[in-house]
């Protein structure tokens, strides 16, 4: 199926990255569209308002949250088919990346409503990119559940992945959250990234019992991303002969 083309008589809904933490990783491209647009849908209109102020940037704002996203995406839609020009942006990196602006996406499509990337900054390629981990392919899976059961679960689906995997998780529940990568996934390597492009910038690199001794009794704050191996070809092999002889040992 091709995408629709472009309806001069219709706005155009721009896909803005903003900086992950430092003001200097936004593009001269994404501050340009933000002053030529006729209005920016925000995750959170006060941090946006924050870096528009930094740059002396007026475009009138409007929020766009998991919350309001279904209300307010009919507002967003109205303007857009008036021919009015858009600006999706999240609170920090590329929106539609964990959060509800793949529905406005989704929305727009569906009426026809030309869609722009601006590309730039993301915490998941960030923390890729300065890994070390295999980069050639890897599996994205967003913010752990909070729930044990339900995170350990999910651990489950992805043990067998031989692609890198990378989630999102919060200060408070990391300690659990280590506990059940070792637990389910076995002592990987693994990376841990907190605060990227900002001032306590921290990358923690080692197998997950290693990470473990790092963090230790420290109380982190900020967004932290987790990279794991994903599972080797020799671990894929000896559970294979671990396999073979334990079923022929059942009489």
């Amino acid at each position: 199926m091709t995408s629709p083309s472009p309806n001069p008589e219709k706005g155009t809904l721009y896909i803005v990255s903003t900086p992950i933490g430092n003001r200097e990783d936004i593009t001269l491209r994404a501050l340009r569209i933000l002053k030529e647009v006729d209005l920016i849908a925000a995750e959170d209109t006060r941090h946006t308002g924050l870096l528009l102020r930094h740059f002396g940037i007026p475009t009138p704002l409007t929020s766009y949250f998991e919350g309001n996203e279904l209300k307010k995406k009919e507002f967003i839609l109205s303007k857009l088919r008036q021919g009015h020009r858009v600006a999706l942006v999240s609170d920090a990196g590329t929106p539609g990346i964990s959060d509800p602006g793949f529905r406005l996406i989704q929305t727009a499509i569906e009426n026809q409503i030309p869609i722009v990337p601006i590309p730039g900054p993301s915490a998941v390629i960030a923390a890729l990119s300065v890994s070390g981990l295999p980069t050639d392919a890897f599996l994205f899976k967003g913010f752990l559940p909070h729930k044990s059961k339900k995170k350990r679960d999910l651990l489950k689906q992805v043990e067998e992945v031989k692609e890198t995997l990378i989630f999102y998780e919060s200060p408070h529940r990391l300690t659990e959250t280590l506990n059940d990568l070792f637990d389910v996934l076995g002592d990987r390597e693994m990376v841990l990234t907190r605060e990227l492009t900002k001032i306590y910038e921290e990358v923690l690199r080692g197998k997950v019992s290693e990470i473990q001794i790092q963090i230790g009794e420290r109380k982190l704050k900020g967004e932290i991303t987790l990279i794991i191996s994903g599972k080797t070809r020799k671990e894929r092999l000896k559970n294979r002969k671990n396999d073979k002889f334990q079923s022929s040992n059942v009489k």
